[in-house]
């Protein structure tokens, strides 16, 4: 932020206005501040009055008052940005004497309570201030918390009072007189297997561009792009980062050949037959990987069947968020992706798994989720339905056969009560149960957050919130990124792999996308995906040394800057930027990009200490 001289002046004058009003007698000689005796005595003469609106102490008063103090205690909530400002004469009051604008800090969360928001760096800026201004006193700060529904509160005192999250928050606060770093948040010094696969990751329909180049058909997310009020500024995939023309150039900052057979760009010749919705797709998609498995399969030993399916039936066929845009439908299209999966890999085992010698499987994503209350059973409760609602939707039927019994229960349980014949949820056949159970070389993962659950009742509506029935939330003290549902938060990611491995019995776990999004402005710099990356993969490195999990690889999410699906190109997640304003899309390493390779080379974080 550019200050000038004048703006550092007007800062002064409203903490003189403020603080200094009561503090300076106190504290200092006796009298109201010189800026504050300044301000008020010209504005009084310039409104016509014979004397200054301020009060005057005499010589006997300040010498009683001066000094009066054992200690400064302060209330603080909030911090304001002021500029220099030639406020009216009239009517005579004390905010145009400040002679000051005042608005909002921005970049700080809001509260309950309008024009307040929770600015933390401003208290640490506030204690110095007052350290300096009155001789470095000893300080009370007497008041402060932040308002979240009508006041601010650690408990309502009832009759039934349950603690807030904040209240054991400030507990241990309170308790370790601080914020001593936890275990689990200390750095671990220690590598990886040396077997371990780093890679970064890139998707097709994100990167290539060249739409309709040499008899390219059309996609569900061209003609979903090309629909107005679908992406974000409008922006679409038809040149993307232009890689099918790059392909050299980006090969050059990869490691590895990995192979997704599909990332969400469905063929629009096949939606208009309904897509996932269409069971005729489970035999389509076995054709259309025998033919990727015989032309790709000598040189690609890595293959992955569907990226994020969840993704692919909760905002593609749920929300309508993403392509093809459907809504209630993704009970039936996870269905019919699961099937599909659950061919490919039996057509790669039955017949090309002995001469091409290749691992697949598919990829899951999923945040991990905590209590909002973890003393709150109900809360408890959420996290568990949010878990299996999630993760489990997929894994379970590959890894432990059939859905979630917590799944089936719940969606049966209130389709019934609804008056329907039976489950929204699909039903697999004992034979379709033993079939897709054990469709997995490995487990492969994407993840990025952790969230907040607490229960939340719809009432009859019936579709997957309503079935779930959990509400989502973050806590304040997260850090932000460029995407409204990533915060930073390594902590969970060694939890879900830590729960991957006890509810999945242990399988071989690769990372298939792991990464942190920006917007706005553009730095090369980026200090917050560099922070990102260490502290989530040495979390995964506590997974594999401390927890015994079998983690066999981390792909970081994503090669370069590229098209978000529908949040089109404001949000940036590439270790590479490319520069949209160059029409040759130059690729340019970002800070992070040698961060994270230093991190490969050395396979993890070895002790600086060792020689």
């Amino acid at each position: 932020m550019l200050m000038f001289p004048c703006e550092v002046v007007a800062a002064d004058r409203a903490l003189q206005f403020q603080r200094g009003w009561f503090a300076h007698p106190i504290f200092k000689n006796g009298d109201y501040p010189d800026a504050m005796k300044w301000q008020v005595g010209n504005k009084s003469e310039l409104q016509g009055l014979p004397e200054t609106r301020l009060p005057s102490f005499t010589e006997e008063e300040k010498n009683l008052i001066k000094g009066t103090a054992d200690m400064f205690c302060i209330n603080h909530y909030t911090t304001k940005i002021v500029s220099h400002l030639t406020a009216r004469l009239t009517p005579p009051s004390y905010k145009y004497d400040m002679d000051v604008s005042e608005e909002e800090e921005a970049d700080s969360p809001t509260t309950a309570i309008s024009n307040q928001r929770a600015v933390a760096w401003g208290l640490r800026r506030l204690l110095n201030w007052i350290k300096e201004e009155y001789g470095d006193p000893e300080i009370y700060v007497t008041e402060n918390g932040v308002a979240t529904d009508i006041k601010p509160q650690l408990m309502t005192l009832t009759e039934s009072s349950t603690p807030k999250r904040s209240a054991h928050y400030y507990y241990h606060v309170m308790k370790d007189n601080g914020f001593p770093l936890p275990d689990d948040e200390k750095i671990l010094y220690g590598q990886f297997p040396k077997t371990f696969n780093w890679s970064t990751a890139s998707a097709a329909f994100q990167i290539e561009g060249s739409w309709r180049a040499h008899g390219k058909g059309l996609s569900i997310w061209d003609k979903f792009a090309h629909t107005p009020s679908r992406v974000d500024n409008s922006d679409n995939g038809d040149i993307a980062c232009d890689s099918y023309n790059k392909i050299d150039m980006d090969v050059e900052v990869l490691k590895k050949l990995k192979v997704t057979l599909y990332h969400w760009d469905l063929p629009l010749a096949l939606q208009k037959l309904g897509g996932w919705e269409n069971e005729t797709i489970v035999q389509r998609f076995r054709d259309y990987a025998d033919v990727l498995f015989s032309r790709f399969g000598s040189r690609v030993k890595f293959w992955i069947t569907l990226n994020e399916p969840y993704i692919v039936a909760n905002l593609g066929y749920g929300y309508g968020t993403f392509a093809p845009g459907i809504v209630g439908k993704q009970y039936i299209a996870a269905h019919n992706l699961i099937k599909a999966h659950a061919e490919a890999w039996h057509l790669y085992n039955d017949k090309y798994r002995a001469t091409q010698g290749g691992l697949i499987s598919i990829t899951i994503n999923s945040d991990w989720v905590e209590p909002r209350n973890l003393y709150k059973q109900e809360d408890v409760d959420a996290a568990e339905r949010y878990l299996q609602f999630f993760i489990g939707w997929f894994a379970h039927p590959i890894f432990n056969g059939d859905y979630p019994e917590l799944m089936k229960t719940i969606i049966r349980k209130r389709s019934l009560a609804a008056g329907l014949p039976e489950s929204r949820l699909p039903e697999f056949t004992p034979d379709k149960i033993k079939r897709i159970n054990g469709t997995h070389d490995y487990f492969g993962f994407n993840h990025y957050t952790t969230v907040l659950s607490y229960p939340v009742d719809l009432g009859k509506q019936q579709d997957y919130e309503g079935d779930r029935g959990t509400g989502t939330t973050h806590d304040r003290t997260w850090i932000e990124s460029g995407s409204s549902w990533l915060k930073i938060t390594p902590f969970g990611f060694r939890k879900i792999l830590k729960f991957i491995k006890d509810e999945y019995g242990n399988p071989p776990v690769y990372v298939t996308e792991n990464g942190i999004s920006e917007r706005g402005e553009v730095t090369l710099n980026d200090i917050h995906r560099t922070h990102y990356y260490e502290n989530y993969i040495n979390q995964a490195l506590k997974a594999t040394l401390l927890d015994g999990v079998d983690l066999r690889g981390y792909t970081a999410w994503s090669l370069m800057d590229n098209f978000e699906w529908a949040a089109g190109y404001s949000e940036r997640f590439g270790l590479f930027y490319v520069n949209r304003s160059n029409p040759t899309l130059p690729r340019i390493p970002k800070k992070s990009a040698s961060r994270y390779s230093s991190i490969i080379t050395c396979n993890g974080f070895p002790d600086p200490w060792t020689p």
